[in-house]
């Protein structure tokens, strides 16, 4: 199966949130795989799947890059590239679901925010429509986080994409008071469940810890 993660904004923790749910998954016995339709900004041998390789170990693949940190259109327009249309992307993830006869769970994760536009006619939230994959959405916890999630999973819905859980990224050890209160009001103005939220610092633990740590978040189980 397929699930797509997305998140409020740029830099919110979505690389990092996408290589626990891996961990935690794999840890429970689920076949994973990570998908990264469109890279930018990355020499070769970083980036965002190759982050969560050195985290976890699971298998991850990338599909096309282009050369400036921009949004993916905007990057590929400058480097006069082509972006592949949404169909050949859809049909390069379903092809990787399918290496085990869809038992497993193929994590994409997009780039920046749900409406940032991946080519000039689509964006990730166009992919989990496309795919009919439910999302998760990886949002900030500081002061306006609030607003963004709820537009964020309110945009999903409207396009007819479930959202099955949410995610706070870097989570402090010290959190301040706006972002105690967001933790508890973020369920009751999104209508979605906070899975976990996922401490800061985490990126730069090895494997081993990372997978505890990613175990203790008590992540449910893969959406169906």
């Amino acid at each position: 199966m397929i699930v797509v993660i997305t998140g409020t904004n740029t830099d919110v923790g979505k690389t990092i949130a996408t290589a626990a749910l891996a961990s935690a998954w794999q840890a429970d016995g689920t076949a994973v795989r990570v998908a990264k339709p469109l890279q930018t900004g990355e020499p070769d041998g970083s980036g965002d799947a190759n982050a969560v390789d050195r985290l976890t170990g699971v298998a991850t693949h990338e599909y096309v890059r282009f050369p400036e940190p921009l949004a993916p259109n905007l990057s590929a327009r400058r480097a006069g590239m082509q972006v592949p249309p949404l169909g050949e992307v859809c049909d390069w993830i379903r092809a990787l679901d399918a290496e085990d006869g869809g038992r497993g769970v193929t994590l994409v994760e997009g780039a920046g925010g749900l409406l940032v536009r991946l080519a000039d006619d689509y964006t990730i939230a166009d992919i989990a429509a496309e795919l009919d994959a439910p999302v998760v959405v990886v949002t900030s916890l500081g002061l306006g986080s609030l607003n963004a999630a709820e537009l964020t999973v309110r945009e999903a819905t409207r396009r007819g994409v479930r959202v099955a859980g949410l995610i706070g990224g870097m989570l402090p050890a010290e959190p301040d008071l706006a972002t105690r209160l967001n933790l508890e009001e973020l369920p009751v103005v999104t209508g979605v469940n906070v899975w976990a939220s996922i401490p800061a610092g985490s990126g730069a633990l090895g494997r081993d810890a990372f997978a505890r740590m990613a175990g203790a978040l008590g992540v449910p189980a893969p959406p169906r």
